[in-house]
């Protein structure tokens, strides 16, 4: 029986992939936004089998990240490798509203892709997605330039060289694309192959439109000739497609001498609807025609399925996920917002097999929250976790919350109205929060377990009292409200929307910041339907 890789090989929110080969071993870095820490590498052996292996901005003097706003910070990383040592660029993006970007770009280095990882060289700010290329002993930096003049914002792609012992660009900066008629040009890569230079580019914007697209010269700074075929990469016309929005793509070669291209997509609900999922990452085959590459199908839509590369299989173990806080060390899967985790709010140790977190401020905090989340894998799944939490005022709750940003968001949680500990469920979306009327009192009860089942776009509470019996709380909610399709188009200007769900744990105290929550388990399980 033939094997085949099936899109997308990574799942949940794991946008603009960066793909790098050293020897046998393939590793990819997808951005994290504002997700602590920074940038998630994941690695194969057969371009088929991933395993998330490193997170290498996990300290506050690498990355800070207090205070910025929804779907900024961590913007689309190059992952590179040259003469031993791993560079990683990345943008920290700062502020995105109006005319003006803040935007900028610093590079990491590491000997083992696990760390430690290095203390952050700044790079410039004139843009974002930046990029190294490693070409005949020099090493240069490319951007996509930001050009608040007139509100043109995408301004074409810029090269500089940077010099690897003064850690710093220097000399002239060239100018080598305002991009293709798609426009909106941006995630810049370069590869060199038979004396031609290519320079990838994701175009079109990052929803429906998107596309990869390319462009080739015998120099380095140009000029550059377009792809006849562009966009190499598209689902923009084919809106039945069950892979959409695919795009921000980047090139590798196997040791066989095969190409593989690996880019973003998105799965929808419906037709052209919203992705609870985030943008993922999927892989294609390319092959060369004329000295320009094309998709091994010869259309520019990815394919769902397709053959296993010609490379011996290595298998992780994969399947539902269950922590039960025995360990000290939280698994990988899991990430802060904007801080990293520490004793001052979050404890595997003061109370052994419970996770503690200590209250910090609400959900709607773009600064110290007390959340930890892993991503939305699925299109119907169930999580569920046990929790302990005696509330004292209303101004203190815990539970479980299914997160997109500050403004959308469904939580299951316990407080109080100082008589009574109860179990309720606040919503919010476009800014504007809503609390359920049904809520049950548990007063006495001391370990409830709290579960969110989600099927598509439908998300149904609901909680257990002895862990084995389970009783609904509230309507069904709509689970698509935390998407990056329903935060754009709800806005009555453009706003940053590029993540996913994420699915976790979180305790506020708004009175005092320091009551605690203890969770004994969290547990997340895809839901497969009998057929």
């Amino acid at each position: 029986m033939k094997n085949y890789i099936e899109n997308p090989i990574l799942k949940g929110f794991n946008p603009d992939p960066s793909i790098c080969r050293v020897g046998d071993d393939y590793y990819i870095a997808t951005s994290t936004f504002e997700w602590f820490p920074g940038v998630r590498i994941h690695h194969s052996k057969d371009l088929k089998n991933w395993n998330l292996v490193a997170h290498p901005l996990n300290r506050e003097s690498q990355l800070d990240m207090k205070g910025v706003p929804d779907s900024c910070g961590v913007w689309a990383p190059c992952l590179s490798y040259s003469k031993g040592l791993f560079y990683l660029v990345f943008t920290n993006v700062k502020s995105f509203d109006g005319v003006w970007k803040d935007t900028p770009n610093f590079v990491v280095t590491a000997k083992d892709i696990k760390g430690d990882w290095s203390e952050p060289v700044y790079l410039n700010s004139s843009g974002f997605d930046g990029s190294f290329f490693h070409d005949s002993g020099k090493t240069w930096f490319l951007n996509m330039l930001v050009d608040h003049r007139k509100e043109k914002f995408f301004g074409g792609i810029e090269l500089q060289e940077y010099n690897l012992k003064s850690k710093a660009l220097e000399g002239d900066v060239f100018y080598l694309t305002d991009g293709t008629k798609l426009g909106l040009s941006e995630g810049p890569h370069l590869y060199k192959r038979n004396n031609y230079y290519y320079l990838l580019l994701a175009e079109g914007g990052t929803e429906y439109n998107h596309a990869a697209t390319i462009l080739r010269s015998r120099n380095i700074k140009g000029p550059f000739e377009e792809h006849p075929q562009n966009p190499i990469l598209t689902c923009k016309n084919e809106e039945n497609h069950p892979l959409q929005k695919a795009g921000h793509a980047s090139m590798v070669e196997t040791q066989a001498g095969d190409w593989y291209i690996v880019f973003l997509i998105g799965r929808p609900l419906s037709v052209r609807g919203r992705c609870i999922l985030g943008r993922e990452t999927a892989i294609e085959e390319i092959i060369w025609e004329n000295d320009w590459p094309i998709l091994k199908s010869k259309t520019n839509l990815p394919r769902v399925k397709i053959p296993m590369a010609d490379l011996k299989e290595f298998k992780y173990s994969k399947g539902d996920f269950h922590d039960d806080f025995n360990s000290t060390i939280l698994p990988k899967d899991y990430q802060s917002l904007r801080i990293p985790i520490n004793e001052n709010w979050l404890s595997l140790k003061e109370r052994p097999g419970f996770l503690r977190l200590k209250g910090k401020e609400s959900l709607s905090s773009l600064h110290t929250q007390a959340i930890i989340a892993k991503r939305l894998q699925h299109l119907e799944a169930e999580v569920s976790t046990a929790i302990e939490f005696e509330p004292e005022n209303f101004q203190q709750l815990a539970g479980l919350v299914l997160y997109y940003n500050t403004g959308h968001y469904h939580y299951l949680h316990i407080t109080t109205n100082g008589i009574d500990k109860y179990i309720s469920i606040i919503s919010c979306n476009y800014f504007i929060t809503k609390e359920q009327d049904e809520k049950y009192i548990i007063t006495g009860k001391k370990s409830v377990v709290l579960k969110a089942t989600i099927i598509r776009e439908k998300l149904q509470f609901s909680f257990s009292l002895d862990a084995v019996n389970f009783k609904n709380i509230g309507v069904v909610l709509d689970m698509s409200i935390l998407s990056d399709d329903n935060v754009r188009d709800g806005s009555e200007r453009y706003r940053p929307a590029f993540t996913g769900s994420f699915i976790g744990i979180c305790c506020q105290d708004l009175k005092t910041n320091k009551l605690h929550a203890d969770f004994d388990w969290f547990e997340y399980k895809e839901i497969i339907q009998k057929k």
